[in-house]
């Protein structure tokens, strides 16, 4: 049997934590930043852990995650 292919676009987005959780990164972080404040656009650069409704989806998407 051939090994499963990752989708390239997810893997480039999402990372395992130690733990084995998926995390993501923020968004809305990118541009139109004058208008937000200096703490909301700190709190951008935290990376989060995804909703647990999405993760067995990733999981199709990441089969080695």
């Amino acid at each position: 049997m051939p090994k499963m292919k990752t989708n390239r676009g997810a893997a480039k987005r999402f990372k395992a934590s130690a733990s084995g959780k998926i995390m993501r990164n923020k968004a809305f972080s990118s541009h139109i930043l004058t208008k937000k404040s200096t703490k909301r656009k700190r709190n951008f650069r935290k990376s989060t852990e995804v909703d647990p409704t999405n993760v067995k989806s990733l999981k199709v998407l990441m089969p080695y995650l």
